[in-house]
C-alpha cells in the first residue's frame, strides 16, 4: 500500500499544476497564432524540453538548495532517497523557512485572484461582494503579512525572514505577469511589433512566471524533488497538448481557474500550518485539490452543457 499514496501524491501534482497553468495555455495559444509555423514548432517542440526539464526541473531543486545550503548543490536532489539521519534533520529543520514562503505567496495569489481579477463567479455568494471590495487587497495582504511575521519571528527570525521573500515573489511575479497581459493585447490587436524570436523568448519568460505557482505549491504535497518533477513535468506536459489540441475548448470549462485559485488557497494555508508545526496527512493536500477542481469541473460541465442545449 505504500504506492498508493506516491500515486497519490503524483496525480495530485499533475493535476494541480496543468489546472494553474490554464491562463498559461491560453496566452501560449493566442500569441503562437501570431507566430510563423517554424517559430512555432520551435516553441513547441524544444518549449517542452525547457518548460519540463529546465523551468520545472531545476526550480525545485534551487529552492530545496537554497533553503538548505548544507545539503550542496547535487545533494538537494538526492537526499529524498537518503536514509541519512543528519540529512533528514536538516531538511526537516529548514523546511518551515521554506513553507511559510511558498505559504503567504500562495495565500497572496489567491486573494489577488478574489479582490483585484475578472473572473466567472463559481461561489456566487462570496466572490460578487469580494471583487466589489477590491480597494481592500493591499490593506488584507499587509495584515496577512504583518500577523504571520509576528507570530513567525516568536520562532525564529529566519521564518519571520521567509515569509518576508513570500511576500516579495508574489510582487515581483505579479509585475511580470501584468506586462504579460499587456504585451499579449498588443499582439492580439496587431499592435506588437516583435519578432518571432522575441516572442518565443517571451512566452519562455512567461512559462518561468506560472511555473513558480505549481512549484511552490508542489511542496504542500511532498518536500520530495523526484517526486515534484515527476507530478509537475506530467502537467506541464498537458499545458503544452492543450495549447496545441483545442485551447477553445478548455475555455469553454469556465471554473477551472476558480477550482485552481481555491486549491491554491487551501495549498497556502497548509503550509504556513505546517511551517508552524501543524501535522496534516500526505493525503490531505492531494485529496482536497482532486475534490475542489473536481467540483469546479462539474460545475463548468453543466454550464456548458445547459449553453449548448439554449443554443
Amino acid at each position: 500500500m505504500v504506492i498508493f499514496p506516491l500515486i497519490l501524491t503524483v496525480f495530485g501534482l499533475a493535476l494541480f499544476e496543468a489546472v494553474s497553468s490554464i491562463d498559461n495555455a491560453v496566452i501560449n495559444a493566442e500569441v503562437l497564432a501570431t507566430m510563423g509555423k517554424k517559430a512555432r514548432r520551435f516553441f513547441l517542440t524544444w518549449g517542452i524540453f525547457l518548460a519540463v526539464f529546465v523551468v520545472r526541473g531545476l526550480l525545485p531543486w534551487l529552492i530545496v538548495w537554497a533553503t538548505v545550503p548544507s545539503l550542496g548543490f547535487f545533494g538537494s536532489f538526492t537526499a529524498t532517497f537518503s536514509n541519512d539521519p543528519s540529512v533528514a534533520h536538516a531538511i526537516g529543520s529548514s523546511a518551515p523557512i521554506l513553507l511559510i514562503g511558498g505559504g503567504i505567496f500562495m495565500v497572496f495569489l489567491f486573494f489577488h485572484w478574489l479582490f483585484l481579477e475578472d473572473k466567472e463567479y463559481g461561489l456566487e455568494a462570496i466572490e460578487p461582494f469580494f471583487s466589489r471590495q477590491g480597494a481592500w487587497f493591499y490593506a488584507t495582504v499587509s495584515v496577512i503579512l504583518a500577523v504571520v511575521v509576528w507570530f513567525a519571528l516568536k520562532e525564529s527570525p529566519l521564518l519571520g525572514f521567509g515569509a518576508v521573500v513570500g511576500s516579495t515573489a508574489f510582487f515581483i511575479t505579479h509585475g511580470f505577469r501584468q506586462h504579460a497581459e499587456t504585451v499579449e493585447l498588443e499582439l492580439a490587436g496587431g499592435k506588437s511589433h516583435l519578432s518571432d524570436l522575441a516572442k518565443v523568448l517571451f512566452l519562455e519568460v512567461i512559462d518561468l512566471s506560472f511555473s513558480i505557482d505549481g512549484v511552490l505549491g508542489a511542496f504542500a504535497f511532498t518536500l520530495s524533488v523526484p517526486l515534484i518533477l515527476l507530478g509537475n513535468g506530467l502537467g506541464a506536459v498537458v499545458v503544452r497538448q492543450l495549447t496545441v489540441a483545442n485551447i477553445e475548448r478548455v475555455k469553454r470549462y469556465v471554473f477551472l481557474k476558480n477550482g485552481a485559485m481555491y486549491s491554491i488557497a487551501v495549498l497556502g494555508m497548509v503550509m504556513i500550518a505546517e511551517a508552524f508545526g501543524a501535522e496534516l496527512p500526505g493525503w490531505f493536500s492531494p485529496l482536497s485539490t482532486v475534490a475542489i477542481i473536481g467540483y469546479f469541473f462539474w460545475k463548468s460541465v453543466r454550464v456548458s452543457v445547459t449553453v449548448r442545449t439554449d443554443a
